[in-house]
């Protein structure tokens, strides 16, 4: 799980790391589970879904006399989706924002990062529900886990651009804000919506930053230019901003790259992330991308 994932083949979903890739997988595979499951009979007056049963003892039911709440599910509900339109638009959210940030800690720091967030969120929503007066229901998705990656996405990648409907050029540092301001707002706005705990993941993943002397954010100038980042060009702009690889470019010539260094170099990457890898090494890389394109 550690392992720096290391891309082979023609590409597609073989370009996936290794998590992001294995909880696309999962949830694809519970959802079908339960909207294929078919009918059981308890006794002969008395007859449910599979989807049924799933959803009592895996959902995150709320606290109290006569549900049915059980530790794990803090865990199982970030795996159950309601309809379609709920597990496709948290899975684009994942594969949209999660991939970058995998890459940059490693495998097994961002599972426990996500299912982190997942389990703050489901908290905020078991606690802070009744003090809103809605009425207690099961709560499943896997919306207030991504939003923790939104965040740490904003914060590495504030001056990234996003295309909002696929057109309109938006700084993730705005749109994620926007995100979670809108959340907030609606949180006493009734519907299905859990809001609470989107805003729960949230909170929850940008603790985790902030705590993370790896990281490394500094939160003065996070959304000014981040310094893992190289600084993107808005694609409507016609002058180019100076980055680190032009910086690399103009060093004193190439020289031949083994494949044994290159694989040093993203087992590093796995191990402490890409802030912890010196000058050198990343010009490694630089150039070595410079060949393969």
């Amino acid at each position: 799980m550690d392992n720096y994932y290391k891309p082979s083949g023609l590409g597609g979903f073989s370009y996936f790391p290794p998590v992001l890739k294995n909880l696309l997988i999962i949830n694809a595979i519970v959802f079908l589970v339960t909207m294929l499951a078919g009918e059981v009979a308890i006794d002969s007056s008395h007859i449910i879904t599979w989807r049924d049963i799933i959803f009592r003892w895996l959902a995150l039911n709320p606290l109290g006399e006569g549900y049915n709440f059980q530790v794990w599910q803090l865990i199982s509900y970030q795996f159950l989706h309601a309809n379609f339109t709920h597990i496709l638009f948290n899975m684009i959210g994942l594969w949209m924002f999660g991939m970058e940030i995998e890459n940059i800690w490693g495998s097994r720091k961002f599972l426990y990062f996500y299912l982190l967030c997942g389990v703050v969120a489901g908290l905020f929503n078991l606690f802070l529900t009744p003090l809103l007066g809605e009425p207690p229901a099961p709560t499943v998705g896997a919306s207030g886990a991504i939003f923790g990656v939104l965040v740490a996405f904003a914060l590495f990648f504030p001056n990234r651009y996003i295309f909002l409907y696929f057109f309109i050029p938006v700084k993730a540092k705005y749109l994620i804000g926007f995100f979670v301001i809108l959340e907030f707002l609606m949180v006493n706005s009734g519907g299905n919506v859990a809001h609470l705990a989107h805003l729960g993941g949230a909170l929850a993943g940008f603790i985790f930053i902030l705590l993370d002397s790896k990281s490394q954010i500094d939160l003065k100038s996070a959304f000014r230019r981040n310094r893992f980042q190289q600084k993107v060009n808005n694609p409507f702009k016609k002058r180019p901003d100076i980055s680190e690889a032009n910086f690399y470019e103009h060093e004193n010539g190439e020289r031949n790259i083994s494949q044994e260094e290159i694989d040093e170099i993203l087992d590093k990457i796995s191990k402490s992330g890409y802030q912890n890898l010196t000058e050198q090494e990343k010009k490694v890389l630089f150039e070595a991308s410079k060949k393969m394109k």
